[in-house]
């Protein structure tokens, strides 16, 4: 098992999650407890989330937020259209192609979780 920090921002770093924040810490525990990885901690802040995931060393990091990038913006894609037509116009995009992932290191896990829980 290791642990990851990850942090994913919205596309053009739109304020979108101060309204629909709880819908994606929703879907992205859901998606956990179906999948090769658990949810520690998450939280959201009007314009990124941070997510602290246990994983399996069989599973790669990049395959977990791919999913979770790609499930959230079609979930919230066919529940939201109308709110998310305002930001983005062209194609329905909800994530920056970046994210920053680095595994847990010196720090310890419930320093790291209280960093996290201090983001909201």
């Amino acid at each position: 098992m290791i642990l990851y920090h990850v942090i994913l921002v919205c596309k053009y770093r739109h304020p979108i999650l101060s309204i629909l924040g709880e819908e994606v810490k929703s879907i992205i525990f859901n998606l956990s407890r179906t999948k090769d990885f658990k949810v520690i901690t998450l939280e959201v802040n009007k314009d990124h989330i941070h997510i602290l995931i246990n994983s399996n060393l069989n599973v790669t990091i990049s395959s977990i937020v791919k999913f979770i990038k790609q499930v959230t913006t079609n979930l919230l894609w066919k529940e939201f259209e109308g709110y998310l037509r305002n930001f983005y116009w062209k194609k329905k995009v909800l994530w920056s192609k970046g994210r920053f992932i680095c595994t847990i290191g010196n720090a310890s896990e419930s320093t790291i979780r209280n960093y996290i829980r201090s983001q909201s």
